[in-house]
């Protein structure tokens, strides 16, 4: 049984379908990503899991229970750990009490070993928090308990870069542990770190579900070249370039092919800096799912 098996999900909002017949699953025991740009229907898409929202048309199965059934739905969520996209804490109450009534609820028997990682002054009130203390509170909150299944939404925001990598050491361990993690994120660089496959959504459709490395290698990466003489896009006839801007002796462009063949090409020239990144997510819409239905 899947952890998570989505059949036809829609959500609409009169003529505006924020969620298209979504179809896909999510395995036990692995980190899967949902990605895509602000808008795309990511949220959409959780807060129907959750049953924050109902589904228009289709439904969700979370552990085998339908999430339309208000009697199956409290059976999945006492195995879930939820963090929203903006948590919407108290604010006259201290981290601590926050945890304590949390605890109360679900329990909390990890709590000390994840307060050793996320640090959120737990002595003052929410008022007071920063977004990143906000965020690391909500990331206790929704570990402490120890679930089989951790649905967040966008769950670095705010999260300063130390503690963005301990949260993604962090996930990578509890996935060898067993636990299944489903996130939503807009950053490529995060899914590529963390996750084992996929989801791309783009104005409400499943675009694609796959392993992330196959779609990092489809999706190329972003080249910048600083060069000491100007330089066209002939002085690169090699394929795989997409997308070649020249201005002077700087040229920048997106490489899907064999970089072999790119350095030979680069060979000719005398090279001042060469910058070689994973391109923006847009780029990779745009590049792959730009022009499909």
């Amino acid at each position: 049984m899947a952890a998570i098996e989505v059949q036809g999900l829609t959500k609409a909002y009169g003529d505006t379908l924020a969620n298209d017949h979504l179809d896909f699953s999510i395995e036990r025991g692995e980190i899967f990503g949902y990605l895509g740009p602000n808008g795309a229907g990511k949220s959409t898409t959780i807060r129907q899991l959750m049953g924050f929202q109902a589904p228009t048309e289709g439904t969700a199965r979370i552990f085998g229970h339908d999430v339309r059934n208000d009697r199956e739905l409290r059976q999945a969520k006492a195995r879930i750990g939820f963090l929203p996209g903006e948590p919407a804490f108290t604010p006259s109450v201290t981290g601590a009490e926050l945890l304590d009534y949390q605890a109360a609820l679900k329990g909390d028997e990890r709590r000390d070993e994840l307060l050793d990682i996320f640090t959120p002054p737990l002595d003052r009130q929410i008022r007071e928090y920063s977004t990143g203390n906000k965020q690391m509170l909500g990331i206790v909150q929704a570990f402490m308990h120890d679930p089989d299944l951790l649905i967040m939404d966008e769950p670095t925001s705010g999260l300063d870069p130390l503690k963005q990598e301990a949260f993604h050491a962090f996930l990578r361990e509890e996935r060898d542990r067993g636990k299944t993690i489903f996130f939503s994120s807009h950053i490529l660089g995060e899914v590529r770190r963390v996750c084992d496959r996929v989801g791309i959504i783009r104005e409400g459709r499943l675009v694609t579900v796959e392993a992330v490395d196959d779609l990092l290698e489809r999706g190329g990466k972003q080249v910048r070249v600083h060069t000491a003489e100007p330089v066209t896009e002939a002085d690169f006839d090699v394929d795989g370039i997409v997308g070649f801007e020249a201005e002077g002796r700087q040229a920048q462009f997106t490489f899907t092919g064999d970089y072999n063949d790119l350095f030979a090409a680069l060979a000719d020239h005398r090279l001042v800096d060469i910058e070689i990144d994973e391109p923006p997510i847009e780029e990779v819409f745009m590049h792959f799912y730009g022009g499909e239905e």
